[in-house]
């Protein structure tokens, strides 16, 4: 059975659908504008993963990750950029949705915007002024009155007092307590606005999750997901509003990844440590990038540095130079398979994937040692089920992945480590081999040593043999 740790009961259980056969699950996603950071791609990542082993069970899934599209941080950097808010999230969509792909990211099967469920919320916030759960501000925003909901911090596992005391609350005098939330928000003068029965305003973030998720996967559905830093007060608030508009539980399984933390210190913008997406695809191939994010236990930090992406790089190295040379394609598993089965049991116990890697490497050594197949087969097959090794292994370890990705704003070299003057194109390399080769018949051997120097300097490692330099490959 599939145990999932649940942020909610604080252990882990074991998961049973709310229908058999199939799963419903919704998953925070971005805020459009600005470019994806190393936090969103975890996010990603994660949550891609956690699908694929759904499927991989058998389970139908249905898979939901938002996008929030209105927003205070949208509207003061359309503000700042002067230019239609609109425009500044459709760009901002385009490049997570590169982002995305690059990282091997499979689209959802609904990506609903905020924008477009605006009508649901201010059905969703009357039914709570109806039950007596939201009001009217002097300020003329709508809040959620947060003492009125019994089961207020259960997610957190932390008591109101105890909230009050220990998190960043938001100040605002027109609250009745400080732990209270905006549902609705009086629109301000240039800012988009919708009308409601409070007057001119747009929605407020909390309520976006909680009207998109029911309106697609039903008031009860089975995982909610995201970062560890939504737990409180974003996730917390959802379970507020919809089960005070719905009055029964509104989620079975919640799953929060950890935080990113670069050279073991949070990641923000504050401390200069701070990635995106695409500044780290500049330097490392998208495949290395999505091996160093599942390594890593989903519940675990993730600790950035440069040196463990040149450790995830040369891991992931060694698992494609066990496939070299095998014409191999995925295809079903035999589960009774000694390295399937522990494989199996490992993504069970709450997506394991640090012990299901190194099953991983356990049969690239079977394949290393025997040539077989057979496991050379299952070594893909298995990994296919994490979104891992499915390229050619000789385009990987030379680095190709259509030469240069280009995607807006960045040139991300695939595979070939920084970025640098000396990152030879695959036609060049070509071009410098049969130049070695040419140098070779006529004996010139100092020149031949020369190119083998160059290109090794330049992270290209040549494979000769009695016939030739049969392969290269970056180092």
């Amino acid at each position: 059975m599939l145990k999932i740790y649940n942020s909610l009961t604080r252990e882990k259980q074991e998961f049973v659908p709310l229908t058999p056969g199939k799963v419903r699950m919704y998953v925070c996603g971005m805020t459009v504008y600005d470019y994806c950071h190393l936090g969103h791609a975890r996010v990603m990542v994660v949550f891609d993963v956690v699908r694929r082993w759904l499927r991989a069970l058998g389970f139908d899934v249905t898979y939901v990750r938002n996008i929030t599209d209105i927003d205070d941080k949208i509207i003061r950097r359309a503000q700042e950029n002067n230019e239609p808010m609109q425009a500044l999230t459709e760009r901002f969509i385009r490049a997570m949705r590169e982002d995305n792909a690059a990282l091997g990211v499979e689209e959802p099967d609904f990506e609903p915007r905020a924008t477009e469920h605006v009508d649901g919320m201010l059905a969703m916030i009357r039914v709570l002024q109806e039950r007596g759960l939201a009001y009217q501000a002097e300020d003329g925003d709508v809040n959620y009155a947060v003492r009125r909901f019994p089961g207020y911090g259960k997610l957190s596992g932390k008591s109101l007092d105890e909230l009050r005391a220990g998190e960043r609350v938001e100040v605002d005098a027109a609250k009745r307590d400080p732990l209270d939330f905006v549902l609705w928000k009086r629109a301000k003068a240039g800012e988009p606005s919708w009308d409601s029965p409070w007057g001119k305003g747009r929605p407020g973030w909390h309520i976006e999750c909680s009207v998109m998720s029911s309106t697609i996967l039903g008031k009860h559905f089975d995982i909610h997901g995201g970062g560890q830093d939504l737990q409180f007060p974003h996730h917390e608030n959802e379970i507020a509003q919809s089960e005070g508009a719905h009055q029964h539980p509104f989620v079975n399984y919640w799953m929060h990844n950890g935080f990113v933390r670069v050279d073991n210190e949070k990641m923000s913008k504050s401390l200069g440590n701070f990635f995106t997406v695409r500044e780290i695809l500049a330097k490392y191939d998208p495949e290395v990038v999505r091996f160093f994010i599942i390594r890593a236990h989903y519940r675990s930090p993730l600790n950035y540095s440069d040196q463990h992406l040149e450790d995830a790089k040369h891991a992931l190295t060694r698992l494609y130079t066990a496939l070299k040379g095998i014409d191999v394609e995925p295809g079903a598993i035999d589960w009774n398979h000694l390295q399937a089965r522990r494989f199996h049991e490992a993504m069970n116990d709450d997506f394991s994937t640090p012990e299901a890697v190194a099953v991983l490497f356990e049969l690239a050594n079977e394949v290393n040692r025997g040539q077989s197949a057979a496991d050379a087969k299952l070594l893909k097959s298995l990994a296919a089920t994490l979104g891992l090794l499915q390229r050619d292994p000789t385009a990987f370890l030379q680095g190709r992945r259509n030469e240069v990705v280009q995607i807006t704003g960045v040139e991300a070299r695939a595979g070939a480590g920084a970025v640098t003057a000396t990152a030879y194109s695959s036609e060049e390399i070509e071009r410098r081999i049969n130049a070695r080769t040419a140098a070779r018949k006529t004996r010139s051997f100092a020149e031949a040593d020369r190119i083998r120097k160059e290109l090794l300097e330049a992270g290209i490692v040549l494979e000769d043999k009695p016939d030739g330099t049969t392969e290269w490959r970056r180092s």
